[in-house]
């Protein structure tokens, strides 16, 4: 009797777990919602994953709570990431609606579900607790597939089509038709001498300390850099160099006191040799 007890009972350790990790898991969950960048909403996800396999590996389930970091948090996450860098999905995005009532929609979609979740976590009762030890006899990946093959298959199948239906909706979401035709570096080139403008390639970016660097801008016959030489991100960023008169006087005085500097050391090593030899 004492034994059926303690199987229902929570240890403190295991209490303290579940509430902290359980506040920033739910957090985490939020933040993916409310978040405006689409990066820091994979980020708070990747977190929120983080800490479910947490609790697999806390409750025994060690095979998901590896599969949970290696290919969802690792592998997904991370592929989702890089979608979003390149694809270049920020919050200067359209939100304006193409189908009309689907924020409605998807509302009433969301009450719906949360009901039925609500209804099935009232009804449920657990009249036999078998134990971590029973459930994992035969180890824990032959007890995982028994119950989703099993007992659980058609709501594995349920999640299986609609993972499927979720990837196949992010695909047409970051999709963007092109509205006319891409034009050609021949048309570009003509397009140019038409304009008037920027005829011949433009210029190369400056060259520093012998090397070529794309961060600092060419020099003009007088002397002023080119803003045409560097890139209109790098421009934006502020991470250009300056290379304009002002500083490179700067640099040369620096080079020069430095030489200095060296040249007085050298005309010290002599005299400290004479030095050396006389005391010995």
């Amino acid at each position: 009797m004492s034994a059926q007890l303690a199987a229902y009972t929570t240890s403190t350790g295991e209490a303290f777990q579940f509430w902290v990790l359980g506040t920033v898991a739910v957090i985490g969950a939020l933040c993916t919602v409310f978040m405006k960048k689409a990066v820091h909403s994979a980020l708070c996800l990747a977190g929120t994953m983080i800490v479910l396999a947490v609790f697999y590996l806390a409750n025994g389930a060690y095979f998901l709570g590896i599969v949970q970091i290696v290919v969802y948090t690792g592998a997904i996450m991370m592929l989702f990431l890089f979608v979003v860098m390149l694809v270049g999905v920020t919050a200067a995005d359209s939100l304006k609606e193409t189908i009309k009532g689907q924020r409605w929609l998807a509302l009433v979609c969301g009450l719906g579900f949360g009901i039925l979740l609500l209804g099935g976590i009232g009804n449920a009762s657990l009249k036999e607790f078998d134990g971590l030890a029973k459930a994992n006899a035969n180890g824990n990946v032959e007890g995982l597939a028994a119950l989703i093959f099993t007992k659980y298959v058609f709501a594995f199948e349920i999640t299986g089509a609609l993972l499927i239906t979720a990837a196949v909706g992010a695909m047409v979401l970051t999709h963007r038709e092109r509205t006319e035709r891409a034009r050609t570096q021949r048309e570009l080139s003509e397009q140019r001498v038409r304009e008037g403008k920027h005829v011949p390639p433009l210029p190369a970016p400056g060259v520093y300390a012998r090397h070529n660097a794309v961060d600092i801008a060419g020099l003009l016959p007088d002397g002023t850099p080119s803003e045409l030489t560097v890139s209109k991100t790098l421009r934006d960023r502020g991470q250009i160099r300056d290379v304009s008169e002002e500083a490179i006087s700067d640099l040369k005085a620096l080079e020069q006191r430095a030489a200095e500097r060296l040249e007085r050391a050298e005309d010290k090593r002599p005299a400290l040799k004479r030095t050396e030899e006389a005391s010995k």
